[in-house]
């Protein structure tokens, strides 16, 4: 039995669920919030008992139009509280897709967003802020772990 002591007061720490999509010619799938400077990666915060590649698909959905199965991670980064709760996020491996992929970006008075493209891996300092270029070219460096849920591979 599970000390309730323990469930008495949880941490407070968001879960970020962010994928990275390229396309054919290797350029990275990027969102253009309204709510912060520079492009980032689609992708936002689970909700509740939300499993994370779940959260994150229907985020790279609702912002993209894309519907992709994620079941590996890239990275993951924490981010201590600063002007934000803390936030440890997750980076899904969203695959390839066509270059000629068409994207779907919901109006921005219910999105928050002013965009979605295709960026060139060369051009990402120019248009993220730093933190966030370092933890994409992180991503990009690196093998995929899988999902688990409960220690099997998530579907």
């Amino acid at each position: 039995m599970q000390d309730p002591r323990l469930l008495a007061k949880p941490p407070v720490c968001r879960l970020g669920c962010l994928v990275l999509v390229r396309n054919r010619r290797g350029d990275v799938l990027l969102v253009d919030p309204d709510y912060m400077d520079g492009l980032i990666l689609p992708g936002g915060a689970a909700k509740p008992n939300e499993p994370p590649h779940l959260a994150a698909a229907r985020h790279l959905h609702t912002e993209t139009g894309l519907n992709l199965r994620l079941t590996d991670v890239l990275a993951v980064d924490f981010t201590p509280a600063d002007r934000y709760l803390e936030r440890l996020s997750l980076v899904f491996d969203g695959g390839t897709v066509a270059d000629d992929t068409r994207l779907t970006v919901p109006p921005q008075h219910r999105s928050g967003l002013l965009g979605a493209r295709f960026v060139p891996v060369r051009r990402l300092p120019d248009v993220m802020v730093p933190s966030q270029a370092a933890r994409l070219t992180e991503a990009l460096a690196n093998r995929t772990l899988p999902v688990l849920l409960h220690g099997q591979r998530a579907t």
